[in-house]
C-alpha cells in the first residue's frame, strides 16, 4: 500500500476542514514523516499493520534520541488524528495510538515580566516611524495578549476605535473581540501617521515593513529582543511572553479566570489554568515576605 495518497488526502483535511494554520500543518508533516519512516523500515505496507507496539516502539526510540516529553505529546497527537482520521474512511480499523501514553513532560510555567520591568520596556525614547510601530506592537501584544501570527495577521479594518476593540482571527481561525486600553489606542495613533506614509492605499495590514509589506513574524520578534536589550530589561524578550505577562497580571486582578480564557482565545479552561500557578507563586512570595512566622 501507498502511504502518499492517504496523507495528502490527510492534509488536505486538516488544510480544509479543520482550518489548521500553515505553521501547524508544518508541524503534522514533520512529526507523521517520521514516524511513516519508522514504519517502513519495520516493513510494514499497510495501515492495519501498525500496532500499538509499533507505536510504542517509535516512541521509545525517539526518546532515546533525546526528544522531550512535550514533543513525543505532539507527536502522539498527530499520529491519533491521522489515524481517527484513517478509520472515519475506513483506511483503518483500529487506533493503534488511543492507548499509548508519552513520557511525562516537567511543567513549566510560563515566564513574565512584572509591572515595573514592563514599564521600563515600554519607555524608550523615540517618535520616528521605527519606534512608533514598536510601542503599537508592544502595546497592543501585552494590551490585548495576542499571539504573534493575531498581531502580524491584523488589518486595518480589524480596529473598532469606537468600542475600543479589535478583531482577533486566533488558531482555527476563530474570531473573537478583544478591547484595547488608552495607552494602546494612543500608540497605534501614532503609529498610523506613519504608516499612511510607508503603505501603499491598498495595503490592508496594520503593521508594515519599511517596503510597505505586511511585517513578517521574525521582524517582529527581532525588534522586540532588541528593545528589551536596549532598555535593560534583562530578559530576552519574546512576543508570548507579553501575552503570559498579560495573562497573569489580568487574572491577579480580578480573578476571573473564565474572562482570562475568552480573552486568550484558549479553547479549553484548562489551558488557562496554569496562570493560576502563577498567581499562586505571587501570593507565596508575599506570605514569605509578610508572615512573621515564615521569617528566620
Amino acid at each position: 500500500m501507498c502511504f502518499a495518497a492517504d496523507l495528502k488526502a490527510f492534509y488536505t483535511y486538516l488544510q480544509s476542514e479543520r482550518r489548521c494554520s500553515p505553521h501547524t500543518l508544518a508541524a503534522y508533516r514533520r512529526d507523521l514523516e517520521a514516524f511513516i519512516d519508522f514504519v517502513r523500515q519495520q516493513g510494514i505496507t499497510g495501515w492495519n499493520q501498525v500496532d500499538d507496539l509499533r507505536v510504542r516502539a517509535f516512541v521509545a526510540g525517539r526518546h532515546r534520541k533525546g526528544l522531550s516529553g512535550t514533543s513525543l505529546q505532539r507527536q502522539l497527537s498527530a499520529i491519533r488524528t491521522l489515524f481517527n482520521y484513517l478509520c472515519r474512511h475506513g483506511r483503518a480499523d483500529s487506533n493503534p495510538a488511543q492507548g499509548v501514553p508519552a513520557p511525562r513532560a516537567p511543567k513549566r510555567l510560563p515566564e513574565t515580566l512584572n509591572v515595573d520591568q514592563l514599564g521600563m520596556l515600554l519607555a524608550f525614547p523615540g517618535d520616528d516611524a521605527l519606534a512608533c510601530r514598536d510601542r503599537a506592537v508592544m502595546e497592543l501584544f501585552y494590551g490585548c495578549g495576542l499571539r504573534l501570527s493575531e498581531l502580524t495577521g491584523l488589518d486595518l479594518g480589524d480596529i473598532d476605535w469606537q468600542l475600543r476593540t479589535v478583531s482577533v482571527t486566533g488558531k482555527g481561525r476563530k474570531q473573537r473581540q478583544v478591547p484595547f486600553g488608552a495607552k494602546a489606542e494612543q500608540a497605534l495613533k501614532r503609529w498610523l501617521q506613519h504608516r499612511s506614509i510607508q503603505a501603499a492605499h491598498d495595503q490592508k495590514a496594520l503593521f508594515v515593513s519599511r517596503g510597505g509589506k505586511r511585517i513578517s513574524n521574525s521582524s517582529i520578534q527581532h525588534r522586540l529582543k532588541k528593545r528589551a536589550q536596549q532598555q535593560g530589561v534583562g530578559l530576552s524578550l519574546h512576543p508570548h511572553m507579553l501575552r503570559h505577562s498579560f495573562a497573569s497580571h489580568i487574572l491577579e486582578s480580578s480573578n476571573d479566570l473564565r474572562a482570562v480564557q475568552e480573552l486568550l482565545g484558549h479553547a479549553n479552561l484548562s489551558t488557562t489554568q496554569i496562570y493560576t500557578h502563577l498567581d499562586f507563586q505571587h501570593l507565596a512570595g508575599v506570605y514569605d515576605k509578610a508572615h512573621p512566622r515564615s521569617r528566620k
